[in-house]
């Protein structure tokens, strides 16, 4: 039985794409994250759960260095994406943000046209030599993110005139148009309705094919929809990560029992 434990052990860490370990997080004084242990797989949803103000959309914001923009903020610990240490000095974030894309929970298309706001990413990345390669990446990620039929016959349309729905599958296709291999999703379907969030949940199961998803919810029925591995964070420690089927059927923490029954958060 140990030798069973240790081989799923060992293809676990293989399959790994992110490693954090001991990542604490201060807010000035605050500590808002205390030290989390993680690994997160490849081609695979993650949901993080908890109460609000519990950490999971801080330690989220760690994954792409984007607490690097809060003044207060500290990060301590290690996160490495393919071994790589992303805290290291010589990463440079704009680099690391079109590797690891980010949604967030209210859609934020820029004041642009449908084209531009896909374009945006490949043209400041240099990933486009001409017109039409530009062209073929916007297609492929407008397709990807479900939207491309809506949209092919009116690019040059402000992005900002779409549906709350499609608003968010363009910040989506925005956000994969630059080839990441993680994309990180905080609450995305929060400002949506029933139907847009169908829509959202059934591309966040087709794009785990392609990239590491990791999702920030506050609903346990998405996350148990959507995701196959859930961690459940608490007063700022991650306090139990395991299969999502697992996580809700049968916690072993009596803090996640208590949380997923609805007696705390």
């Amino acid at each position: 039985m140990d030798d069973m434990r240790l081989v799923e052990r060992t293809v676990e860490q293989l399959q790994s794409k992110i490693e954090a370990k001991g990542v604490q997080v201060y807010y000035g004084e605050k500590h808002a994250l205390k030290d989390v242990d993680v690994a997160i797989l490849d081609r695979t949803v993650t949901a993080f759960i908890g109460p609000s103000g519990c950490g999971k959309s801080t330690f989220l914001r760690c994954l792409n260095r984007m607490n690097d923009t809060v003044a207060s903020a500290r990060v301590m610990g290690s996160i490495r994406i393919d071994g790589e240490d992303i805290y290291d000095a010589r990463v440079d974030p704009v680099q690391l943000r079109a590797k690891v894309g980010m949604v967030f929970q209210k859609p934020n298309p820029f004041p642009k046209s449908i084209y531009e706001n896909v374009a945006y990413g490949p043209k400041i990345h240099g990933l486009a030599a001409n017109k039409a390669e530009l062209d073929s990446i916007v297609e492929a990620s407008l397709r990807k993110a479900a939207l491309w039929n809506e949209v092919k016959d009116r690019l040059d349309a402000t992005g900002t005139g779409l549906s709350g729905g499609q608003q968010q599958r363009l910040c989506i296709a925005r956000a994969i148009a630059t080839s990441p291999e993680v994309l990180l999703m905080d609450e995305p379907c929060s400002a949506l309705d029933p139907i847009a969030t169908a829509q959202v949940e059934e591309l966040i199961d087709e794009l785990r094919s392609q990239f590491s998803v990791v999702i920030v919810t506050h609903s346990m029925q998405q996350a148990a929809r959507v995701s196959q591995k859930t961690a459940f964070f608490h007063l700022g420690s991650l306090v139990e990560y395991g299969e999502t089927g697992q996580i809700f059927t049968n916690p072993k923490d009596p803090r996640t029992e208590a949380y997923i029954t609805g007696r705390i958060g």
